[in-house]
């Protein structure tokens, strides 16, 4: 058996609710402004799921677009990996439930990663690693979450930030040969900062119950100070390392696409790497942070809108709960 000496994105899809919140209707819901979001954050809108609507069914439309631009069917897909720390339920898993929608066969098995924001590169480095062994051929990685259904929207501080949507990429092998695919992979985390972004009351140490509800200690909790200086610093850091991994410097990236948090971070970040503007992706004002989907909902933007072009390079970067950082290089 030939294994395959790289793997790549053999296609990309998003997954987007169609009900919009935007900072004028936070205006009517908790004490802010367009202008006191705008400024601190970048976002203008973000997407939410309305009632009756699920993270897993926005997860399976991604897929299916997905699957439709890389030019395969779903009976190709023989793996579901969903990245996600909103799953619909805790079990069963949020892959289960994707794959349920999408009616895949029995045997294509379906897990999830919880990296937080940091979830899709996660996953597209265990892609990487489980198509280049030859245990899969083509796998839909997922970054999916419905952020908004866990949010405290009394708190001015977390409720303006997030927005709920999906994006997918099919990770297959490349032909010997091609200088294109996935060139670099690199994760890392920093346990000790596990209590900067939490959901405390969401599993077995502080299970829910009516004071821990009345305390809300089951909505997003953030200490935004302290995330703010680790985010700018190891940004750099996970990127350098990527990019070192690939035998690439920052002038070798056509386009970057760092994790949409906001604009602030973003901002910071790109001063950092010394890249022009110009050749920074960003969606955050229309969708806010979307967590594991950010990187995924721009990436499938840029290529449906034609600014991706084959032979382009691409840098994928984030950092999110845990915490968790993470960078990797694809050449389309």
């Amino acid at each position: 058996m030939n294994l395959p000496t790289r793997s790549g994105i053999l296609g990309v899809g998003t997954g987007i609710p169609e009900t919009i919140l935007s900072n004028a209707d936070l205006e009517k819901m908790v004490e802010t402004s367009d202008e006191w979001i705008t400024s601190r954050t970048g976002v203008r809108e973000r997407r939410i799921l309305a009632e009756g609507e699920t993270n897993a069914q926005f997860g399976a439309e991604a897929v299916r677009n997905a699957v439709k631009n890389a030019g395969l069917t779903l009976d190709d897909i023989d793996l579901i990996i969903s990245c996600t720390f909103t799953p619909d339920y805790t079990a069963p898993n949020a892959a289960c439930m994707v794959h349920s929608n999408l009616g895949l066969k029995q045997q294509a098995p379906a897990f999830d990663l919880n990296g937080a924001c940091s979830g899709f590169v996660y996953g597209l480095q265990v892609a990487d690693s489980l198509v280049r062994t030859g245990v899969y051929r083509n796998i839909a990685v997922i970054g999916m979450e419905a952020i908004t259904r866990g949010v405290d929207f009394t708190d001015r501080n977390t409720c303006v930030l997030f927005g709920d949507g999906a994006g997918a990429a099919i990770v297959g092998a490349m032909p010997e040969g091609s200088n294109r695919g996935i060139l670099s992979t690199f994760c890392g985390a920093d346990g000790q900062g596990h209590d900067l972004i939490t959901l405390p009351a969401s599993g077995s140490a502080e299970p829910i119950n009516e004071e821990r509800l009345r305390d809300k200690m089951h909505c997003l909790r953030m200490n935004g100070r302290e995330v703010f200086k680790f985010a700018v610093r190891i940004l750099g850091t996970a990127m350098d390392e990527a990019m070192k991994r690939a035998d690439m410097t920052i002038d070798d990236i056509d386009l970057l696409i760092p994790h949409q948090a906001n604009i602030r971070i973003m901002d910071a970040a790109v001063d950092r790497f010394g890249i022009p503007r110009d050749r920074v992706v960003c969606n955050v004002e229309r969708f806010g942070n979307t967590s594991a989907a950010s990187i995924p909902l721009a990436l499938g933007e840029i290529v449906e809108s034609g600014r991706l072009k084959e032979g382009m390079t691409v840098g994928l970067v984030a950092f999110g709960a845990g915490l968790t950082y993470a960078a990797s290089i694809v050449r389309w």
